[in-house]
């Protein structure tokens, strides 16, 4: 009977537990943190080589800001051009969210952007 009630006992905790970590998500939302989404950017072809090659970038940027960044990052002058693909196979249109093309094509959490400086695929 004993044995029953420590059962009962840790049902009752793993509850309190779940309701707490429900409360503590929908307490952060509440103070406006931004959910960060992890990107690795990795050069294609004659594309110059980022030393830091993940970043953290808010979910509602769209891949226009990123582009930009990269740009300035590079030091590319404003007659050349960057091209981004996602998993090898298309560009994404300039305002895409990050949120949206991670939810469809992120491969194991992380969303994998190939960069170059000429038109590579699609």
């Amino acid at each position: 009977m004993s044995e029953g009630n420590q059962n009962n006992g840790e049902n009752a905790a793993e509850a309190v537990n779940s309701a707490t970590d429900t409360n503590g998500s929908a307490k952060e939302a509440e103070k406006g943190d931004k959910e960060k989404i992890d990107i690795y950017l990795r050069p294609t072809g004659n594309a110059p080589i980022m030393k830091h090659k993940k970043w953290s970038v808010e979910a509602d940027k769209p891949i226009g800001r990123i582009m930009d960044f990269m740009r300035k990052y590079l030091k590319l002058d404003a007659e050349e051009r960057l091209f981004l693909y996602i998993n090898q196979t298309f560009a994404p249109s300039p305002d895409q969210t990050v949120r949206n093309l991670y939810d469809c094509y992120n491969t194991e959490g992380k969303l994998i952007l190939h960069y170059c400086k000429t038109q590579a695929w699609g």
